[in-house]
């Protein structure tokens, strides 16, 4: 099979294409003849040995769709040792989610990752209630636009999204968030009376300018760190405003099954009844990823990048 390799950490030039045997399935799991692959931030991490660093050599990505060669169902997979770089996987069936009729594979593949991620922050930790006030950082990238689209379908209001660009606000405007700022400190002009819920993915002076615009009682849910940790957040942070801080990694989600049931399921009805879609930004093929991790880090795309594994 053709596969995208990772020989040693560093720049995206080191994502080289290359033939590699086919994986084999274990117990509990199967291969999956893959079409599309989708591309995370994490990967960008990932490749630079900063993040969950593999083995080496390593086949990187972390979400696909394509058939189960067992029953030729559609299928959409996480998959959390990576492998999504190539034309076969192999995926456990418990992170497996046969794909619903109405939902082609581009939809599918950039739904479940990002969204799972959105679900959990908003919902599992963010305890998300009809008529909360909301905002999301980064909210034009893979989950920050879910996200969005995800606090709207479920009642919240108003919601407000975070984005570096004029393009991207207008982007996220044309989702439905209804306020839009550059930073995180422009958001207690805008939201004077604060948000319920702020979802956070950068960490850093952007994730306290984010809890700076909490209101009283209201919570923080942290995502990720890409601006970086700078510094603790001390209680004084907290207690003064009776806010509360938590955080959500996609494997707790995955850990209870319950939770990554209910995420998915809700996922795909609102794709179905078209309150959610994921923003393809681009398709690009094997030979392109490195091109394509060059692209996200200079923040060059708007929701979710793909992989066309046949190509």
């Amino acid at each position: 099979m053709r596969a995208v390799v990772l020989r040693r950490f560093g720049g995206p030039e080191e994502l080289r294409p290359a033939e590699l045997p086919e994986p084999e399935a274990g117990q509990g799991e199967s291969v999956i003849d893959v079409t599309l692959a989708g591309l995370n931030f994490a990967d960008l991490e990932v490749r630079e040995g900063v993040y969950a660093p593999p083995r080496l050599p390593a086949v990187l990505g972390a979400d696909v769709v394509g058939r189960r060669r067992s029953d030729g169902r559609r299928v959409v997979a996480l998959l959390r040792a990576g492998g999504g770089y190539a034309q076969v996987a192999v995926a456990r069936d418990a992170y497996t989610v046969e794909v619903p009729a109405g939902i082609d594979d581009a939809q599918a593949v950039g739904l479940l990752e990002q969204g799972c991620t959105a679900y959990g922050a908003l919902v599992t930790a963010g305890r998300l209630r009809p008529g909360d006030s909301v905002a999301v950082a980064a909210a034009a990238g893979g989950v920050g636009h879910l996200a969005v689209q995800l606090a709207l379908a479920l009642g919240a209001g108003p919601v407000a999204a975070v984005a570096s660009t004029p393009e991207k606000r207008a982007f996220v405007r044309s989702l439905g968030a209804q306020v839009a700022v550059g930073r995180a400190e422009e958001l207690g002009e805008a939201l004077p009376n604060g948000v319920d819920l702020y979802l956070d993915s950068v960490g850093g002076q952007e994730l306290r300018a984010g809890l700076a615009a909490v209101a009283p009682f209201g919570r923080l849910v942290s995502v990720g760190a890409r601006g970086g940790l700078s510094d603790t957040l001390a209680m004084d942070d907290l207690t003064g405003r009776s806010v509360g801080v938590h955080g959500l990694w996609m494997q707790q989600v995955l850990a209870a099954p319950q939770v990554f049931a209910r995420a998915s399921g809700m996922l795909f009805t609102l794709a179905r009844r078209g309150l959610l879609t994921a923003r393809i930004d681009r398709v690009v093929p094997l030979a392109g990823v490195g091109a394509a991790h060059a692209a996200m880090a200079a923040r060059a795309t708007m929701g979710k990048v793909l992989v066309d594994v046949r190509a």
